[in-house]
């Protein structure tokens, strides 16, 4: 005896659809038109007698039964994988695409051997990365343009949802045969005295660096702010060509305070030891390829890298 009207119709288009948060990209994604990808999404949503997706400015976010079919979805998609497995003896290999944006701190530091790692464990994984500042990456990672994202800061946003990746620390650094690079601390005073380079507004380490003087009673008003910089490579070549003294992440000058290239002092009056963080949007699923590099991350925790 059969029973009728048990099977939901078109759970990987649904799933895609999900993941996506765009019926075209899911279109694209699964080798079909949007025509067809909106008329599987409403044929299940007519199985289901509710509305699986809140759809806004082209752009489609689960309703809480979209959340909770979505759950069971993978289920089932997972028990294809495995029946699969078990009857042909082969793995199928997770393949597509992977999209990350980083600050520059992990995603200059960081990302590049996490990377190579993942990508020894999942060889079919194409990742797109790209590096800007914290709040960028974070917008970046609201509007559904990256899966995943790494920065050095939080931001009070109900829509995000941010997990510990590693520790870093702020370091004065100076070049060799500085006045500064005999010394191994200095005063806020003493820092007042020199020019300074530092990230621009929006980077992790800025906002760091401002919330410390803050709480020292200080402000960025005290100091020769001499040049404001987008990387922090520029910042290191600005430091060499004698530009000024730089405040910098301990991750971003490991390599030249190991070769005395660049000299690296705290500053007494502030401390400012952080916390980067990997951040996604918790209103959307993420795709298959980003919840396998969610788990790597969390079974492949990052060591206190700082000097």
């Amino acid at each position: 005896m059969e029973i009728g009207g048990v099977e939901l119709p078109h759970l990987e288009t649904f799933s895609k659809a999900a993941e996506l948060s765009n019926f075209t990209a899911a279109a694209k994604a699964l080798g079909l038109t949007q025509a067809a990808v909106s008329q599987r999404i409403h044929a299940l949503e007519k199985s289901l007698d509710k509305s699986l997706f809140d759809r806004k400015g082209g752009r489609v976010l689960l309703t809480e039964a979209g959340r909770t079919l979505y759950a069971y979805a993978q289920r089932v998609i997972d028990l294809h994988r495995e029946a699969r497995r078990e009857i042909t003896g082969h793995e199928t290999p997770v393949a597509g695409e992977l999209v990350i944006a980083a600050s520059s701190v992990p995603g200059e530091h960081l990302l590049p051997a996490l990377l190579s790692v993942f990508g020894q464990k999942h060889p079919h994984v194409r990742v797109r990365a790209a590096v800007s500042d914290s709040m960028a990456v974070m917008g970046q990672v609201e509007r559904g343009e990256v899966s995943v994202g790494l920065v050095g800061r939080k931001a009070d946003n109900p829509n995000l949802e941010f997990r510990f990746l590693a520790a870093d620390r702020m370091v004065l650094v100076a070049p060799a045969g500085h006045v500064l690079s005999r010394k191994k601390a200095v005063t806020v005073d003493d820092l007042a005295a020199h020019p300074l380079v530092m990230r621009e507004a929006g980077s992790g380490l800025r906002h760091c660096f401002e919330k410390a003087l803050d709480r020292a009673g200080r402000s960025m008003a005290e100091l020769r702010v001499a040049l404001e910089l987008g990387s922090n490579e520029a910042i290191k070549e600005a430091v060499y060509r004698g530009v000024g003294v730089a405040v910098l992440s301990a991750l971003a000058v490991q390599r030249e305070i190991k070769s005395g290239t660049l000299h690296a002092l705290e500053v007494e009056d502030i401390h400012c030891d952080r916390e980067m963080f990997v951040v996604r949007d918790r209103r959307r699923v993420p795709p298959l390829t980003a919840r396998l590099f969610l788990n790597f991350l969390d079974a492949n925790p990052i060591p206190d890298l700082a000097p």
